[in-house]
């Protein structure tokens, strides 16, 4: 049921929105390209499953050659990848890719739309993934998206076939066709048609490819030439292209800027088939639509356009805007005056930013905020009013050519005002494949505008504008130099466990701490922490005073408590309560140099494994891949964790002239790569031998799993093993142990077919398809329908060592707090020991 409208441009008054923390002007170039877009009316919606499918090669040529608005419309944004740059998993992955994308459409010049769809994970064909997503409710999110963006021609990057590799890929296409045939139906979800008018595309096609062995291209196809250099880019659309996708680096998709023009084919799926090009039959000019004038008027605007000057064109386009504010359509008017005012605000040389000088807030504290302008025009441009949120002021004051103007003013926020986090976000998914979205039309946005603003009336000529500058912060740092990212609205008081996880043996206390973050400086008083699970007090304390700085506080849960809990895993609630009110968030911030700081607000929880588990090591050696919870995971059972470095495998020889380095690793129980470690650590080719001569002399090497992209090593193990893309992706999925008395299934932990259940998203990726005869295959597994694999974990004595391989999926597991995995992780850890 859609509710809750929102008007994103007033028509009469238009509203300037700043999807970025400043306002601030274009390069001329790029207001050059804007204009010929204006002139342009069609618009392309191109359409796939994940951040990383679209065609960046495409997208950029459609912007900057063809001039058309063009959005991507990711149904998911990437939730069940694996990230190369950290341990961020789900949902914080899910956000980062959804920046990714932005800072990748920044560059090619497209738009960016998402459904509520959550990405589960590897599917095999569209049947396994409408088991997890909802056909209907991801169809209708498509057909809002066409109904608000109203482009004339979708593409979809997937056939809704076999061919498309992936499940979702295809149910992408299954869902496309459906929507296309459904936007123009005023009886297809008729609660859209409040806030959106039906909209029927001309045609739907499908971009077909060549990927790898694959090839779905055809000279019978429609084709067009892409890649063609741009003087004013000063690079080709196929080298802007590589520059975009390679901004996808959670998901290591860095790609080659390629020079030179190429060939895009495409095959007719729905609608009015195209003859000769993309557009065919689609209304393209502003005279089509009875509007000569304003095609007359635009054409002199850009035949005059002067790059050094631009502000030249003021006149011309404050005298277009009142054309185009007199058309009839109203959704084309709504439309183009939304470009049509960042194009004069941008030849005003207009810059306008709300900073304070700290990075987060507390709803109902006052902060001191300086609100910075500047125009820069011969045009003069009145700042007529600003509206502090909730008060307002009269300055009619002339900003002066080229002169800063600062303007300082205390903001209280309001005390209703929300966190800060991304909408989709805010509120319990409504299953593992849906997010849940407080205001329905928010779907298909990035993210949602901010609604702490400084809005400041202007009047350029007689036309007049709000420009609304969303609260920032702003520092200046030592490297990047100026900084501004949004202000970060957060809770008085954050609660968060000291560990993200606790291991307890069935028959002892649970010993526990948390962490009372303040950010404000009001006081709490007679205050109760509250430990609880399935709505029941475990534990907990009370907290007579809390005032201006943090505070840990030490629990028990007494062993008493957990008897009657059957579960060998626990989730345990964390919650204060003080003056009837209830504090029970903790911040999740996710900070990378290529992207703004990222925050969004978790129950405060905590895992708690209740089993019996054992370990027989020690000390262990890391070798970092992409990022996973095992070293943290180990030191919280109690296991000394050592990354390695290169001076731990060559270094200088002992006295004795044997090799030190080598004596070095001797002293570790077991060595662990880290998962992807062949694909992100380029220095692995030189540790090879140390790490098999480890294990020829009494050591255990355990490797998780690891692609054929971008590997710096051939050969992994002392037996050689073909990696191959197989899967199993039910993580539900029938386990066969092929020796049940084999040692790594019987020490430290005896392991049963217990030790499989409440494994999450998937058992493991990338299985051996192909290994030498010196290798035992552990276990046997197949998702449904689907031949048997053994490749989830291979094992070989070499010398007198131990070596395993296993790409089942611990990453996952172990941070899900499942006690099975983590039991059969540290019996492969404890190989040596039995």
């Amino acid at each position: 049921m859609f509710k809750k409208v929102f008007l994103g441009c007033i028509l009469g008054f238009s509203t300037v929105l700043c999807s970025a923390q400043q306002v601030r002007p274009t390069k001329s170039s790029e207001m050059y390209r804007e204009l010929k877009t204006l002139k342009h009316l069609p618009k392309v919606l191109y359409l796939a499953a994940h951040p990383d499918d679209e065609n960046t090669g495409l997208l950029s040529w459609l912007v900057n050659d063809r001039n058309l608005e063009t959005g991507y419309l990711s149904l998911t944004r990437g939730d069940g990848g694996q990230n190369l740059l950290g341990t961020e998993q789900g949902a914080a992955l899910g956000l980062i890719r959804t920046h990714e994308l932005l800072e990748a459409r920044k560059l090619d010049g497209a738009q960016q739309f998402f459904t509520r769809a959550i990405d589960f994970g590897f599917s095999k064909n569209t049947t396994d993934t409408f088991k997890q997503w909802d056909e209907n409710s991801i169809t209708a999110d498509v057909v809002w998206v066409i109904r608000k963006f109203r482009p004339d021609v979708i593409i979809c990057r997937f056939p809704p076939t076999a061919a498309a590799g992936h499940g979702q890929h295809a149910a992408s296409a299954v869902v496309a066709e459906k929507a296309f045939k459904l936007a123009g139906d005023k009886t297809a979800f008729p609660e859209q048609l409040r806030y959106v008018n039906v909209w029927q595309p001309k045609r739907l096609l499908w971009n077909t490819f060549r990927f790898g062995a694959v090839n779905t291209t055809a000279e019978n196809q429609l084709k067009v030439t892409v890649g063609q250099y741009d003087a004013q880019l000063g690079m080709g659309y196929g080298e802007l292209a590589g520059l975009s996708r390679s901004l996808h680096k959670s998901q290591g998709a860095g790609t080659q800027s390629v020079a030179g023009i190429r060939t895009e084919y495409f095959s007719h799926v729905a609608g009015e088939p195209a003859k000769a090009n993309l557009l065919d039959g689609v209304v393209k000019t502003w005279t089509s639509k009875g509007n000569a004038d304003i095609d007359q008027s635009l054409d002199k605007i850009i035949a005059a356009f002067n790059f050094n000057n631009p502000d030249l064109s003021l006149p011309a386009l404050l005298a277009l805007r009142k054309k185009v504010m007199a058309i009839q359509d109203t959704e084309l008017k709504k439309d183009k005056i939304k470009s049509l005012d960042r194009i004069i605000l941008s030849c005003a040389g207009f810059m306008g930013e709300a900073v304070t000088n700290q990075p987060e807030a507390v709803a109902g504290n006052q902060y001191n905020f300086k609100v910075n302008l500047i125009s820069r025009a011969d045009n003069p441009v009145i700042l007529e009013n600003v509206r502090w949120l909730n008060q307002s002021e009269n300055l009619n004051r002339k900003l002066s050519k080229d002169s800063l103007i600062t303007i300082e003013h205390d903001i209280r926020i309001p005390s209703d005002a929300a966190l800060t986090e991304p909408y989709w976000l805010a509120r319990p998914a409504v299953d593992a494949a849906t997010f849940s979205v407080p205001n329905d039309t928010l779907i298909g946005l990035p993210e949602a505008e901010s609604s702490l603003n400084v809005t400041l009336g202007l009047k350029i000529g007689s036309e007049k504008f709000q420009v609304k500058l969303p609260l920032s912060f702003k520092k200046l740092d030592p490297v990047r130099g100026d900084v501004v990212e949004a202000l970060r609205m957060v809770p008085a008081l954050e609660l968060k466990f000291t560990q993200p996880l606790y291991l307890v043996k069935d028959n002892e206390d649970v010993h526990l701490s948390v962490n009372l973050k303040v950010n404000s400086e009001q006081k709490f008083s007679n205050g109760k922490l509250n430990l609880m699970y399935n709505g029941e007090r475990l534990g907990g304390a009370d907290v007579p005073s809390i005032s201006g700085k943090d505070i840990t506080i030490d629990c028990i849960i007494p062993k008493a408590k957990l008897v009657s809990i059957r579960s060998n895993r626990l989730q345990l609630d964390a919650n204060y309560v003080t003056d009837e009110l209830t504090y029970n968030k903790k911040q999740v911030l996710i900070q990378y140099p290529h992207l703004p700081s990222l925050q969004y607000f978790a129950p405060a929880t905590v895992a708690v494994m209740k089993s019996d588990i054992r370990s027989a090591v020690k000390k262990v050696g890391y070798i970092q891949g992409a990022g996973d919870f095992i070293p943290e995971f180990l030191h919280i059972a109690g296991i000394q964790v050592d990354v390695l470095k290169d001076e731990d495998f060559y270094g200088s020889t002992d006295a004795a002239g044997g090799n030190g380095s080598q004596n070095r690793l001797s002293q570790y129980d077991a060595i662990i790569l880290g998962v992807r470690a062949n694909n992100t650590e380029k220095k692995l080719g030189r540790w090879m031998p140390f790490l098999w001569a480890y294990v020829k002399t009494g050591g255990n090497l355990v490797m998780q799993y690891n692609t054929n992209q971008d590997k710096t090593v051939d050969q992994l193990g002392m037996y050689p093993f073909n990696i191959a893309n197989k899967r199993v992706t039910e993580e539900n999925a029938a386990v066969t142990f092929l020796n049940p008395n084999h040692k790594l299934l019987s020490f430290p932990n005896k392991i049963t077919a217990d030790d499989f259940k409440g494994w999450v998203q998937e058992r493991g990726a990338y299985f051996p398809d192909q290994w030498d005869a010196a290798y035992e295959p552990l276990f046997e597994m197949h998702d449904t329908g689907e031949e048997p694999l053994q490749g989830s974990t291979l094992y070989t004595r070499y010398g007198k060592g131990n070596f395993i391989y296993t790409p089942l999926a611990f990453f996952r597991q172990l941070p899900a707090g499942n006690a099975g995995a983590a039991r059969l992780f540290l019996n492969f850890l404890s190989a040596q020991k039995n």
